[in-house]
């Protein structure tokens, strides 16, 4: 279902750093991140090797984009993937809030999802949510500070949630004006298996029991289907001089791997 925590545009080294963890199945086919797509634009992301979209990708030229599903008990068999939003958002030139207000068109195409679009050149991020259902597509410009998104609207007050930001907020103040290793962040606040209690499970509908497998920033859980839960995470940077550092660490055939991928932000054609 994924969760991620990013800090916006208040730190006097990083613009933007981000953490995301990715769950999904063991068994779906999914690619590490690289370069990848055609047209002018390339994409540097993981591919889900089903439908061809992506979890979190950015460009060369400062744009970004993410998403995470909404836990709900209902899905559409016939909806569109939602892995297709951050791809058409980085493969076009439409600005977040361009993209965003024509997507309010199409939302209800898509189960449950929660969307982040920005532009580090410009400094603007939006957020984008086509639930609860029957309210209003929410389309909202995000504001400098921590933020944080699993499976409901950002900033959700669920206990994974609070967790996962207490600790990012924690550990940037430790280190004060100081960079941050991608790794270390990783491990310490990304691989975190603590449930909540069950008195404070949200009531999204969903088993209760998998509401609890849920209930942690890093998931594991054995399903009829197989096994489910973080298959990758990365920590991503953007600094004040253009840098950019994607770091990875995924799970390929049972072994965990990791890499980094950094470049510097081109100016817009």
């Amino acid at each position: 279902m994924c969760i991620a925590a990013w800090l916006w545009q208040s730190h006097p080294v990083y613009p933007l750093l981000l953490l995301l963890n990715r769950d999904e199945f063991h068994d779906r086919p999914t690619k590490p991140v690289a370069w990848w797509g055609d047209g002018f634009q390339k994409i540097l992301g993981g591919r889900d090797g089903l439908a061809g979209g992506t979890w979190l990708g950015c460009t060369r030229d400062g744009r970004l984009a993410f998403l995470t599903n909404v836990l709900e008990p209902d899905l559409l068999s016939s909806a569109k993937s939602r892995g297709e939003l951050p791809l058409r958002f980085l493969q076009g030139r439409k600005s977040p809030v361009e993209f965003a207000e024509d997507l309010v068109k199409e939302a209800n195409d898509y189960n449950g999802f929660n969307l982040i679009l920005a532009d580090t050149s410009s400094k603007l991020m939006v957020y984008v949510s086509n639930r609860p259902k029957g309210e209003p597509v929410s389309v909202q410009v995000v504001s400098p500070g921590l933020h944080v998104l699993s499976n409901a609207k950002l900033d959700s007050p669920w206990p994974k949630e609070q967790r996962l930001g207490t600790s990012f907020m924690d550990l940037i103040l430790k280190h004060g004006d100081e960079e941050i290793s991608q790794e270390d962040m990783v491990e310490e606040l990304m691989f975190d298996t603590t449930k909540a209690n069950r008195e404070r499970l949200p009531n999204t509908g969903c088993d209760p029991n998998w509401e609890l497998n849920l209930s942690s920033v890093f998931v594991g859980v054995e399903t009829e289907l197989g096994r489910y839960g973080t298959r990758s995470t990365a920590a991503l940077s953007v600094k004040t001089t253009g840098n950019v550092s994607f770091y990875e660490k995924y799970l390929e055939n049972g072994v965990w791997k990791d890499h980094t991928v950094a470049y510097n932000i081109e100016k817009r054609q």
